[in-house]
């Protein structure tokens, strides 16, 4: 059975991520959303809203699970291919995308966001950004990239060097969502918001969007993500250290 529930409604597509209870993102969770997206372009949708739980769309990557695979390089590899599959499958995909958060956005799960073309996030305490300092890593050239392309490079700077997780006004206001609303109308306003767009003619809108996004795709090439690098800094002892840290914090 698939981690990701495909909903339809009309020419608008929902995806929604489905692994209790924070939609951790684990290889399994990554292949099906790449499985749903391709499902959803098959069957000819004209936009899709990728969505999460309530109060957290998704906590991120598994850490728990790539914590287990201890020094298994080849395991930690294969792990963060299939999510950066994922990432690039939403980011490349030939149709919009809304991420409709209803709830926290860290890290992996601030990288699904920035990957589609819209965002809408529940108002309230909650909090989306790329908090990898925070934890003994460095997110890839790549990805410092797509946060500089949304919210400016001196802002980008200083959300990365801090690892900071704006709650969702601030996010608001520096650009790092594009609208708030209350946390049961996120995934409606998403759909609101494609079937506005699907108003326009349809070939001109597309094209547009594909050069537009031209940049944003080029961030997650490969040798911008340099994942051998990524996986060796993820081996070392002040990151394992700083990951089992955070882990104590919120078990």
């Amino acid at each position: 059975m698939s981690l990701v529930e495909t909903i339809a409604h009309g020419p608008v597509i929902e995806l929604r991520l489905a692994r209790a209870p924070v939609n951790a993102l684990n290889p399994e969770l990554c292949a099906d959303l790449v499985q749903a997206l391709a499902d959803a372009v098959a069957a000819d949708a004209g936009g899709i809203v990728l969505s999460g739980g309530p109060k957290v769309f998704s906590a991120g990557l598994d850490v728990p699970y790539l914590l287990s695979l201890g020094d298994d390089q080849s395991a930690l590899l294969q792990a963060w291919n299939v999510f950066f599959a994922a990432a690039r499958a939403l980011i490349a995909c030939p149709v919009p995308v809304v991420a409709a958060m209803a709830g926290h956005a860290p890290a992996g799960g601030c990288v699904l966001a920035l990957c589609c073309d819209y965002r809408i996030m529940s108002e309230g305490p909650y909090r989306i950004g790329l908090n990898e300092t925070q934890v003994g890593l460095v997110a890839p050239e790549g990805i410092q990239a797509l946060l500089a392309r949304v919210v400016g490079p001196h802002r980008s700077e200083r959300l990365l060097v801090a690892g900071a997780m704006p709650d969702a006004a601030e996010a608001l206001r520096i650009g790092l969502v594009d609208e708030l609303t209350g946390i049961d109308e996120v995934a409606t306003r998403a759909r609101a918001w494609l079937e506005e767009l699907l108003q326009l003619p349809r070939k001109p809108m597309l094209e547009t969007r594909r050069i537009a996004r031209a940049a944003a795709v080029d961030c997650l090439r490969e040798d911008r993500i340099d994942l051998s690098r990524f996986v060796s800094r993820w081996m070392e002892p002040d990151t394992q250290a700083g990951l089992r840290a955070m882990l104590a914090r919120i078990g």
